[in-house]
């Protein structure tokens, strides 16, 4: 009797533990898309965007060389990459018999992008007009940096839960600020767009893991 009372204050303290966790990264990233809509749409951004701009335009102008490496980082964040990804891996996760990675990954890609969609459409920011690049649609938050963060920070959330490998789920993490940032260094997308996309991811991610747990179990 004592072993099961020990054994369940343990699992009740780590149920609690991970829920805390939850919460507070879920809040935190809400709190953070919230105050970047109010000094984007209230206060105004101008300054820090366009500090951040700034920063690249040096980058770029002491790296002449980086501009063609920052395009093809920043096709691993584009839509096409996307919908290849959610609809190859999700597939063949489940044909591997890993049916809740697989469910996972596809919520993770596919809800974002369709939230995204979703919040570019309500708050209608324009794109800058200073971009590298022609990037059509609207700015508000990034998509590269929103869907990206999603689809590699669940890849990350799974190869260190369920495979154990922390280093190749930092590195996800890093790409997918990297693709990010890159929207910055082309101009098109604000820096305040990308943290925005950023806060959304993760605000997206705890909601998917925590449907699916609710529905799945652990």
């Amino acid at each position: 009797m004592n072993r099961l009372s020990q054994f369940l204050l343990r699992l009740t303290g780590q149920l609690t533990a991970e829920l805390l966790v939850l919460v507070g990264a879920f809040s935190g990233s809400f709190l953070c898309f919230v105050l970047l809509t109010r000094l984007v749409f209230v206060a105004g951004p101008e300054q820090f965007d366009q500090a951040a701009f700034n920063a690249f335009d040096q980058l770029r102008i002491a790296m002449p060389g980086l501009t063609p490496w920052v395009l093809r980082l920043t096709f691993f964040g584009s839509a096409l990459w996307f919908v290849a990804v959610a609809l190859v891996l999700p597939a063949w996760l489940w044909w591997r018999k890993h049916r809740r990675e697989a469910v996972e990954l596809f919520a993770a890609i596919a809800g974002s992008a369709l939230l995204n969609q979703l919040l570019k459409t309500t708050f209608g920011r324009v794109r800058p007009l200073t971009a590298l690049i022609y990037q059509p649609g609207l700015s508000f938050p990034s998509g590269h940096a929103m869907i990206g963060l999603a689809m590699y920070g669940m890849l990350a959330w799974q190869l260190w839960r369920y495979r154990h490998h922390p280093v190749w789920a930092a590195l996800l993490l890093l790409w997918a600020i990297l693709i990010g940032l890159s929207r910055v260094y082309l101009h098109v997308h604000y820096a305040t767009d990308v943290l925005a996309g950023f806060a959304a991811a993760v605000a997206w991610l705890i909601l998917v893991r925590t449907t699916i747990r609710q529905r799945l179990g652990r």
